[in-house]
């Protein structure tokens, strides 16, 4: 529910395997469901073996073993410690001697991969205060060079290219681009190891010049103060990664002479700031998955007291905008689906907040951005989602869409006083697009849409949308999509995926890289679980705390119900997720790995219970709303450790697995997978792979480079398919 949220990319591992004889539907039925599938088989060479140091601690007269502990550096974030390196070296020497022998497997499925790509790739343009901007990639190279034209001429300018910055880095991430007020400064955040902590340099457009003292230390948002002489940024604080203060740097001065604008005491509580779309207010929020605090700065001036919008005691979620003279405010305060709410900015308390749009048990208010003569909105209807738009002077209609179930949202409208609203559409079969709506003529036109050079044929492709039954009697939405010609006898393999946390719902968007495994008979799903937001916020209510268990039984109840609908056999279904869903990797196949053929777990939170017990972790306070506080309450201790994957690893067997971590990581700790995989191997008690790769270079979100990606996604997608005894 954040103001203008990321979107979330669906990077995800897949499979394919040989087809079964075609059966009369009931014999295939009865077959496949007593059917044994091949596993992929561990090494010939011996495995690494995590020694077991004995570690005990007492919550609530409960006693907690955990003989991992130890690989969580006690000098973390520096990690040094060299049974910790050793340990992490071995379990990547050992992944190696697994993806090595598959080399030709990974490079056929690289180039495949590549082939979806454009080389020369270039986006939308956008206007912004008397400039076109746009971005564009150079044939084969791995990042992006941000260009802009005054609009009375013909001649564009580089204003950065990001191959330059990432030449000395193996790792290079753009953070965030600012552009002054009067267009003749740039700043820009950049993190070079992963750890999301970003420098900052401001430029002079014209001459490519560093103008300012570096910043550093930073979140990652950027933006200047509107007379040009400032920057705003977030401070993340020195020991652990939570930002402490929104501060206000003045050019030319030091960073230790910044002033804030608002600190955050409360570790509980997530800091982040944005501009209003009138560019009249700095917003400044403080939250967690529960409470919003909201205070504003008059962007002209800083002297002024800021205005509080919302309080945390209040608790309830809060986004808000600016224009015209009103804050338009998205919040569950009286519904639990939302509401739009508009107060003047001149007297803004609550109690004088006035419904724009009311809520709904039906509709689902997500997002809003407020233009000059108009209001877009974001929204969905029983998992269906749609853009509406509300005139200031005329009734509120719907944008007409091309297709019933796809991903759609507000892409960059950065101009106020603009008379269109651009939207980034896709689906399960329709590759990411560009849209703009032109609001007095009610035409829908577009802009872009994915190229891909190998090839690509929509008819060829079929998507659906499904109602499985969980077991408690609510109907989970599923997103599945296959190439015409899917037998639905059971014959031919699905790659399921899940998230199901922080209410962030998983959208049936367009992953060109599973094209390698529909081509290759694979079906993929989505499960869209509770803990997401796909059907209303309720929808993630009752997949967190005390009804997380719920994420977990949809995603098995989905794949049962794929098994009893024939779309696939018992067994020959290959999961993934990442980070929370990497968790619900581990919590679905404690509770059934003969479903699965096989798992791939991306930088998987499955040490649940010893997480949420450490609140010298950045993200281990403000997850309390959302996981329980283990510490304090023994009803939550008892609860997260009945369903926290690592707790609940048992003798038996498990289906082969692929784990995967980054050293830098701070969101998913490197501990985590590592741990995981440690205990799992000790324990388990088949003869089935288990891998583990962690990045030593980089942190959550893996390499950077468009190129550079392509390879860690070939390893992944090269071993779902040799789990399914495919090797070309």
């Amino acid at each position: 529910m954040f103001h203008r949220p990321l979107k979330w990319l669906l990077l995800i591992t897949v499979i394919n395997v040989l087809f079964l004889s075609c059966e009369p539907t009931k014999v295939t039925e009865q077959r496949n469901q007593q059917k044994s599938y091949t596993r992929l088989t561990q090494l010939a060479v011996p495995a690494p073996i995590a020694k077991q140091q004995a570690f005990k601690a007492e919550y609530h007269g409960i006693e907690l073993s955990d003989d991992y502990h130890w690989l969580k550096d006690q000098g973390y974030p520096t990690v040094d410690d060299v049974p910790v390196l050793d340990y992490l070296t071995a379990e990547n020497q050992y992944y190696a001697k697994f993806i090595e022998p598959n080399q030709a497997l990974v490079s056929s499925l690289v180039e495949e991969f590549k082939g979806r790509i454009s080389d020369a790739e270039t986006s939308v343009p956008w206007q912004k205060n008397g400039f076109e901007y746009r971005w564009y990639f150079r044939a084969g190279e791995d990042y992006k060079v941000w260009v802009r034209r005054p609009l009375n001429s013909s001649e564009e300018q580089i204003i950065l290219d990001e191959n330059l910055l990432a030449t000395d880095f193996d790792y290079f991430s753009l953070g965030d681009i600012a552009i002054s007020p009067n267009n003749q400064l740039l700043a820009y955040s950049y993190d070079t190891d992963g750890s999301e902590r970003h420098a900052v340099k401001v430029l002079d457009i014209s001459s490519g010049q560093e103008v300012a003292n570096r910043l550093t230390n930073v979140e990652g948002s950027v933006l200047f103060t509107k007379d040009n002489t400032g920057l705003i940024y977030s401070l993340l604080d020195d020991e652990v990664w939570r930002v402490k203060s929104v501060n206000l740097h003045t050019l030319g001065h030091n960073q230790s002479q910044d002033r804030v604008l608002f600190a955050e005491e409360d570790d509980a509580y997530f800091l982040y700031f944005y501009s209003s779309s009138s560019e009249e207010y700095l917003i400044i929020q403080s939250s967690n998955s529960t409470a919003t605090e909201s205070v504003v700065f008059n962007l002209d001036d800083f002297t002024q007291a800021p205005q509080y919008l919302s309080k945390r005691k209040q608790n309830f979620r809060l986004s808000v905008d600016h224009g015209n003279g009103f804050f338009y405010l998205l919040s569950n305060d009286t519904h639990t689906n939302f509401k739009i709410s508009k107060v003047s900015d001149t007297n803004p308390s609550y109690e004088n907040w006035q419904d724009f749009i009311a809520g709904s048990d039906d509709k689902y208010l997500k997002d809003l951005q407020v233009f000059k003569d108009f209001v877009a909105v974001s929204n969905s209807v029983k998992g269906i989602q749609s853009l509406s738009i509300v005139p200031n002077d005329k009734p509120a209609f719907d944008i007409p869409l091309p297709e019933k179930v796809a991903s759609v949202g507000l892409n960059l409208n950065p101009e106020f006083n603009q008379q269109h609203v651009r939207i980034a559409y896709e689906s399960m079969i329709t590759p990411e697009s560009v849209y703009d709506f032109d609001i007095a003529s009610k035409i829908l036109s577009i802009r872009k849409t994915m190229n891909i050079p190998s090839g690509y044929d929509k008819t060829q492709y079929y998507t659906e949308r499904l109602m499985a039954p969980s077991r408690d009697g609510v109907e989970v939405p599923v997103s599945i999509v296959y190439k015409k010609g899917f037998k639905k006898d059971a014959s031919q393999p699905i790659y399921l995926y899940g998230y199901g946390a922080y209410a962030r719902g998983m959208e049936p968007t367009f992953a060109p890289n599973i094209l390698s495994l529909l081509d290759r008979g694979f079906a993929f799903a989505i499960a869209h679980v509770r803990g997401g937001d796909e059907m209303g916020y309720q929808w993630y209510l009752d997949g967190k705390l005390t009804k997380r268990q719920n994420t977990f039984n949809d995603f098995v109840d989905v794949a049962q119900f794929l098994i009893d609908k024939n779309y696939v056999a018992k067994g020959n279904i290959s999961i993934s997720g990442r980070s929370a869903g990497g968790e619900l990797m581990g919590a679905v196949v404690n509770q059934a790995p003969e479903l699965w053929r096989s798992v791939k777990l991306g930088v998987p939170f499955v040490d649940v219970l010893n997480t949420m017990l450490d609140a010298s972790l950045p993200l281990t306070p403000p997850e309390w709303s959302e996981w329980g506080n283990p510490i304090k309450s023994k009803t939550s201790f008892e609860y997260i450790k009945s369903y926290s994957p690592y707790d609940n690893i048992e003798a038996k067997a498990y289906p082969p697995m692929l784990v995967t971590g980054g050293l830098n990581d701070p969101r998913v700790t490197y501990w985590e997978p590592a741990k995981w995989t440690a205990k799992l191997r000790a324990t388990k008690t088949d003869q089935n792979l288990l891998v583990m790769r962690i990045n030593m270079g980089a942190g959550h979100f893996s390499n950077t480079g468009r190129y550079a990606q392509l390879k860690d996604s070939a390893e992944e997608y090269a071993f779902t398919l040799l789990a399914h005894g495919i090797k070309e």
